[in-house]
């Protein structure tokens, strides 16, 4: 079983966020090959599996906020018996540039309190990682802040396609694996 993991913050008060888009990218999969998606019986994530790809995968979205989102990945771990090889993680990258994809096999937080929390929890950090650029068009605006806010007027326009592309490079990760992806969608622009 495959675990593809979107990060974010519940609640409509961050729905639009900058910080939400792995939860969009997650959701967006999850309607495309019709995987519903429900609460854990711990209410620590919501989940579905289905089949993508003629891949067993588990869709999750952490209801833990995003700073605790280790909680919600270690449980469903143990939940799926599955190993970090077989885990991907999508989230923003505030210092990626707009649209950019950047994926991973392992590495630190880079400062990402929700990659923080789940390598926290694991006690690892060798699980793939799919970062999405958010940019940071507002230098005078604390980081924070800004990750919370909703994308602007013309980044608006622009966010299905990066979803679309972010679903695409997880489509690779699943049939061609992490070093494939790397190799595809690391060296593609927007």
């Amino acid at each position: 079983m495959k675990l593809i993991v979107g990060l974010g913050n519940p609640g409509m008060t961050y729905a639009n966020s900058r910080h939400n888009i792995g939860f969009a990218v997650v959701k967006a999969l999850a309607k495309f090959y019709k995987v519903p998606l429900k609460k854990d019986n711990f209410g620590f994530s919501l989940s579905g599996k289905g089949r993508i790809e003629g891949q067993n995968i588990a869709l999750i979205l952490p209801l833990t906020f995003m700073n605790l989102s280790g909680i919600a990945v270690g449980v469903l771990i143990k939940k799926y018996k599955t190993g970090l090889d077989n885990i991907l993680v999508i989230c923003d990258d505030l210092d990626l540039e707009f649209g950019r994809l950047k994926i991973r096999p392992q590495g630190s937080s880079g400062g990402h309190r929700g990659l923080q929390s789940i390598i926290d929890t694991l006690e690892r950090q060798d699980f793939c990682r799919l970062r999405i650029g958010i940019g940071r068009t507002d230098k005078n605006m604390a980081s924070a802040e800004y990750v919370l806010s909703p994308f602007n007027k013309g980044e608006k326009r622009e966010v299905p396609d990066i979803i679309e592309k972010a679903i695409e490079c997880s489509l690779a990760w699943i049939t061609k694996g992490p070093q494939a992806s790397m190799n595809i969608f690391n060296r593609r622009s927007r």
